[in-house]
């Protein structure tokens, strides 16, 4: 056998084996993180490019919900460390609970000037309609009832809430047309898509409880290599860096106020 053909076949089977070692993971990923963790997966591909990275973004509340029944997902990413810690206490989770980072939320809108309002501007008559994620399932929907009723105005503008499935949807409603303003994510305000069509004011951390976030690997990962390294990606300082750059506090740092 002449060198040329050797050299082919080494190449197709080298080839092979790479494909027999390439995973696909299924990534359940709360709406805050869409625009950070599309940058994390092309960050994470360039160094890991025979590993397939899907992820579909949603409520957190849901995708706990759809955990328990069966959802075929390799790791979940909540924006509320509580989802993913109750999943590890039932058997879901095939290891502990990895806190990621900590959300803000802001005034959000591209038809007034947020970054000059305050949450009592809320209550003005001309403000017909404000979007915030559903409190049942969302939990930046949840922080922004609470920091609303913190600052007693629940009563005075819940009649104006318009409610979005998940924090994303919530944005759409204010991007249309559908809502004046938003109670949105600071990943969100901060992302390319809503940074050049509109300001935005950040609301204090005191008005609410800690949106602690968190990850888990699910139990149907366990043997998932590629599940792992991305799980591990999220914890070093390339992901940190998006992380920061998208408004979201890193376990360890101090949140602006």
């Amino acid at each position: 056998m002449n060198s040329t053909k050797i050299l082919f076949m080494t190449s197709v089977i080298l080839l092979c084996s790479t494909f027999a070692y390439a995973e696909k993971v299924t990534v359940a990923a709360a709406a805050d993180l869409k625009f950070a963790m599309t940058e994390i997966v092309a960050a994470f591909k360039i160094v890991n490019p025979i590993d397939e990275i899907e992820v579909i973004y949603g409520s957190s509340g849901k995708f706990h919900t759809q955990i328990q029944q069966g959802a075929p997902y390799d790791l979940y990413f909540s924006a509320d460390i509580a989802f993913p810690q109750d999943l590890a206490k039932k058997g879901f989770a095939d290891a502990g609970v990895r806190p990621h980072a900590f959300g803000r939320i802001v005034l959000w809108s591209n038809s007034l000037d947020a970054a000059k309002m305050t949450l009592a501007d809320l209550t003005d008559k001309k403000i017909k309609r404000i979007a915030i994620a559903n409190p049942k399932h969302a939990p930046y929907g949840r922080r922004a009832e609470e920091a609303l009723r913190a600052a007693g105005l629940w009563g005075k503008v819940e009649s104006k809430l318009v409610y979005g499935e998940n924090i994303v949807q919530a944005a759409q409603f204010v991007q249309t047309g559908n809502a004046q303003v938003g109670i949105l994510a600071l990943s969100l305000a901060q992302s390319a898509d809503l940074a050049s069509k509109g300001g935005f004011f950040l609301i204090s951390d005191n008005l609410h409880k800690p949106l602690e976030q968190g990850y888990i690997i699910t139990k149907r990962a366990k043997r998932n290599a590629a599940a792992n390294r991305f799980a591990d990606y999220i914890g070093g300082s390339d992901a940190r860096k998006i992380m920061a750059a998208y408004g979201f506090v890193l376990p360890g740092e101090t949140a602006p106020k």
